[in-house]
């Protein structure tokens, strides 16, 4: 089935064409497409429908228009309900607007580094758009029109970026009639008229492309009110000197570079001389010789350091072609601070270092990230750091690079012995503090001179200060500011009791308490335990928990707190406090609330999370084993999940606070939690954080001495580390979990260590073992029910596929995939649909390798089960090779790596990499398939022999296809060297391939 929307909406089947007719089934089919593959509310849908004043039978009316519908699209599972809406299941390619996006993405990498090709790209792309309208313009819905803008915006940017590439190829005199065209068609666009100019110029024709200047110039100051921009007033300089002109350069796309600064800052005044500072400071770094320059800028909390920064980045982010990297690294505030290691991981991320290619070691991570950013225009902002040792190691070696960081620490260590210039912010001037309040409440200030004056110095002159002090202001647009300064006056006994020796960090304290003050004890109460949550955003649930009140009350003063500015609402209905405000209220908790009080709002917010956890747990995963633990009974409201969608979501938000709470937890509430949640953590593929958590596991057993939950958090531990291709640990918690097991006797939990060790093994290349540990497992495991039983099948049938034994490996799962399915194992169902499709691609069953695929593809996105998504999209990649289409192919092969890199299953990477490499050397591109083999074979030297076989194979095909026969041979040779080591049956084709002559 396609669905075009390029124009008429329209719908193919069969070959059959169908229009779809009246306003409101376009409407709905239009809201659908627009949020495709999402749920979409039933209040989204009859808002669109019939606009903010629906009937009482507006809900009947939607029912019988999606009924209509269905039948429209021919199959009823296409458009499905849950508790949260409507959801319309597309595959990819289906849709014409997706199958656009996809060809311009591909041209625009393409547009450099082959112009000619990329043109033909965009040319198909821009095929597909059958009108000059926008799409869906009969649609008149927000949600549908933003869509349907940013497809027509899209589809200029393709125009231009298509005649950027024809001119790299040549001039062209149909270019140029059709850039006129475009040109009168959007007379705005000043990148058409330059590539009109350059068409012109270079066709010959000079005085036609000075006078197409002169009527861009016309359009846009008639009209505009705004002269041309740089770029196409240096074209006409180009001309007029004529000078060769070179085509409107963009460079590739952006995501490919760090941009990683906060957007810029409004508002911002004053501060001209420490932004000269730091101009003369990037002056000295500019020859890129020397040593780096590191520039610290300090100072106390709220005088505008951030700001600062920031505003500087902006305005010379030019100066860094290379990127920007900026991390707050939250020295100061209620959340711990970021280590060295997670922001370097981050930074690295960013750099293209993924999974196993991450170094684990702090040193490491550090050499690592000065070597890929030598010898680039590198700027790093290192914001609210905490001390010298948190900012060292994320410091640049090269003299290219810039470091800039703010803290309200001296950083004496940094300026001693790393050369650090330092920068001492003061508080604003009383002229730039006027400059401040009137940018922010323009002329309301302007006629009370006295009040705005005093208003300044009860601010400290902090801009945080000022800033909350005018929100204040215009809130209220019946006081003026003598109103609010009165008030103040009225306060100083409270504000002087917060002020230190004159200490103008208490003026922000000051400056919350205003709200605060305002505040009834009940919501006062609420906003302090917001400082005592340990994460970063919580929900209501959460808050009630800790308030130890009803969720209703709870609901009230969070919605009082809002008003008040005090707290912000994010997606999902979610709330948060900046992190001063956060720090503020810990503050208040500590001198407000005892310390009995205040844990035991921590013991009934981990109480609240353990059973939510759990009844969650019980909607994702009804079939488990090991069973999970028994928990102890919430009295309080949790959120009522009526089925695995709005569980899966919860445990998604709540995954970080979930963590967060077991680092300063019970032991025994760690150990539960982690007992909860291991299948959660294997569907949604968190490898890196559980390993954190169930290392707290593991202390917390070793703590009470609970030997049985030692053995469980081994036994996990020992799964998730052999994920990441930490081997030699994951054997001995494995070991270590057996043996306990044996020892207390538990059989069924000795059978699931065993069925780890197996997998180990697998995924090592050690097949024998390998049967050997899994076919133990089945026999100590039989009394386990139909679960364990499929879990080891499942395992023997990869054991199978490793070996070549295929049909004994789709027998193995078919049986699996029926028990799955009949019991209601919907993550399950999904994994053995997915490793099924795969066998059947490798047996040469295509159809039922793409119908399994699909099926599996839409039911690992509905369970989040991220590793079976990744196997779907391989296989489809292939099969869309097959067919002959490369550019859909490598489009789901990067799709299946990039969601692999981020579960970071170190095996699955270097399959995910091979499978890409191969599909690059299908398509002709053998640079880029062997620079994928190289890194595979890196990945893979974390024991994973047999894709380290599979990438030497590729490389030799590689170089076979280029000639290059005595490379071949030695990367022949390799892979055979694997496979014979590991028993695989890749080494009687491998030894075939050597023995053949050269052709």
């Amino acid at each position: 089935m396609e669905i075009l929307v390029l124009g008429a909406l329209e719908i193919r089947r069969d070959g059959e064409i169908e229009a779809v007719s009246g306003p409101l089934r376009q409407v709905l089919l239009g809201v659908l497409l627009a949020r495709a593959n999402q749920a979409v509310s039933v209040d989204v849908l009859t808002d669109a429908l019939w606009g903010d004043q629906p009937d009482e039978r507006a809900v009947q009316r939607l029912h019988l228009h999606v009924h209509r519908l269905r039948s429209v699209l021919g199959d009823g599972d296409r458009l499905s309900f849950d508790q949260n809406g409507y959801r319309l299941r597309l595959l990819p390619g289906e849709l014409d607007a997706e199958r656009f996006e996809t060809l311009v993405t591909e041209g625009e990498r393409l547009a450099d580094e082959d112009p000619e090709r990329a043109a033909e790209v965009l040319r198909r792309a821009l095929r597909l758009w059958r009108t000059t309208r926008a799409p869906l313009a009969e649609v008149d819905v927000p949600l549908v029109a933003d869509w349907s803008n940013r497809l027509t915006e899209r589809r200029l940017a393709a125009y231009e970026t298509l005649y950027r590439a024809e001119l790299a190829c040549g001039p062209s005199a149909d270019v140029v009639g059709e850039l006129a065209e475009l040109v009168r068609d959007h007379p705005l666009r000043e990148r058409l008229h330059g590539l009109l100019m350059v068409a012109l110029y270079r066709s010959g024709r000079r005085d036609e492309a000075l006078a197409a200047y002169r009527v861009a110039r016309r359009r846009l100051v008639e009209e505009l009110g705004l002269e041309p921009g740089p770029e196409l007033r240096e074209v006409e300089r180009r001309i007029l000197g004529g000078e060769p002109v070179e085509v409107g350069g963009e460079r590739r796309p952006e995501a490919a570079l760090p941009a990683q600064l906060p957007g810029d800052v409004a508002g911002f005044v004053g501060r001209e001389g420490e932004l000269a500072e730091l101009d003369g400071l990037l002056s000295v770094s500019g020859a890129g010789t020397g040593p780096v320059v590191v520039t610290a800028v300090t100072g106390t909390a709220g005088v505008g350091k951030t700001a600062l920064v920031v505003r500087w980045a902006h305005r010379v982010r030019e100066r860094f072609p290379d990127g920007q990297f900026y991390v707050d690294l939250r020295g100061y505030g209620p959340d711990r601070p970021v280590t060295p290691e997670d922001a370097l991981g981050a930074f690295l991320r960013a750099l293209g270092l993924e999974g196993a290619a991450m170094p684990q070691d702090l040193a490491e991570r550090a050499a690592r990230f000065r070597t890929l950013v030598d010898g680039r225009r590198m700027l790093v902002v290192l914001d609210n750091a905490h001390s010298v040792e948190q900012v060292r190691p994320l410091l640049p070696g090269s003299p290219t690079c810039f470091a800039l960081v703010t803290s309200r620490d001296a950083l004496a260590g940094l300026v001693a012995r790393d050369g650090a210039r330092r920068i001492v912010l003061d508080r604003l001037t009383p002229g730039e503090a006027r400059r401040l309040l009137h940018e922010l409440l323009g002329e309301r200030v302007a006629g009370e001179p006295e009040a705005r004056d005093a208003l300044i110095e009860r601010c400290a002159r902090l801009p945080l200060a000022l800033r909350i002090a005018a929100e204040r202001i215009r809130a209220q647009p019946g006081r003026g500011v003598a109103d609010l300064v009165g008030e103040l006056a009225d306060q100083q006994e409270a504000l002087d009791a917060l002020d230190v020796e004159g200490d103008p960090h208490t003026a922000v304290r000051a400056v919350f308490s205003w709200s605060y003050q305002r505040l009834d004890p009940a919501v006062a109460r609420v906003f302090r335990l917001l400082g005592v949550h340990p994460g970063h955003d919580t929900d209501a649930y959460a808050v009630a928990a800790l308030a130890d009140d009803g969720l209703r009350q709870t609901r009230r003063a969070l919605q009082v707190l809002l008003r008040a500015h005090l707290v912000d609402q994010v997606s999902g209905g979610r709330y948060q406090a900046h992190d001063l405000l956060r720090a503020y209220a810990a503050d208040l908790a500590a001198h407000t609330d005892s310390a009995d009080g205040r844990a035991a709002a921590l013991v009934r917010l981990r109480g609240y999370y353990l059973f939510t956890a759990s009844i969650a747990m019980d909607r994702i995963a009804t079939h488990e084993y090991p069973r999970r633990p028994r928990v102890p009974a919430w009295p309080g409201e949790a959120p009522p999940f009526t089925g695995y969608e709005q569980a899966w979501r919860w445990l998604g938000a709540e995954w970080a606070n979930l963590l967060e709470v077991t680092v300063e937890g019970e032991p025994t509430f760690v150990v539960l939690l982690s007992e909860t949640l291991w299948r959660f953590v294997k569907i949604g593929g968190y490898y890196d954080e559980a390993i954190t958590l169930y290392a707290r596991a593991l202390r917390g057993a070793l703590t009470v001495g609970d030997a049985l939950a030692e053995a469980n958090a081994r036994r996990v531990l020992g799964g998730l580390m052999s994920g990441v291709g930490d081997d030699a640990p994951a054997t001995d918690h494995l070991e270590r979990a057996l043996a306990i097991y044996e020892q207390v006797g538990e059989p069924l939990l000795q059978a699931a260590a065993l069925n780890n060790l197996g997998v180990l093994c697998t995924r090592k290349g050690d097949l024998s073992a390998s049967t050997r540990h899994l076919e133990k497992a089945l026999a100590m495991g039989r009394l386990g029910g139909w679960q364990f039983h499929c879990a080891i099948m499942v395992n023997l049938s990869e054991n199978l596929r490793a070996l070549g034994r295929y049909e004994e490996a789709i027998g193995h799962l078919e049986g699996a995939f029926v028990l799955f399915r009949d019991n209601g194992d919907r993550p399950n169902v999904s994994y053995a649909l997915g490793y099924l499709s795969e066998l059947y691609l490798f047996t040469g069953r295509d159809e039922e390798a793409l119908e399994h695929a699909n099926r599996a593809l839409a039911l690992s996105r509905e369970t989040g089960f991220r590793v079976i998504e990744a196997v779907c999209l391989r296989v489809l990649g292939a099969l869309r090779q097959k067919a002959g289409d490369d550019r859909e192919a490598l489009s789901l092969h990067d799709q299946a790596l990039e969601l692999t890199r981020a579960v970071g299953d170190t095996k699955k990477i270097a399959t995910a990499l091979n499978a890409l490499a191969r599909t690059h050397t299908g398509a002709g591109h053998p640079a880029e398939a062997l620079r994928l083999y190289g890194e595979s074979l890196t990945v893979a030297e974390k024991g994973h022999g047999e894709e380290q076989g599979h990438a030497h194979a590729g490389i030799a095909e590689v170089h076979a296809g280029l000639g290059e026969h005595d490379r071949a041979r030695d990367h022949w040779r390799r892979a055979l060297e694997h496979y014979e080591a590991l028993g695989l049956p890749h080494a009687a084709r491998t030894r075939a391939r050597l023995e053949s002559p050269e052709r």
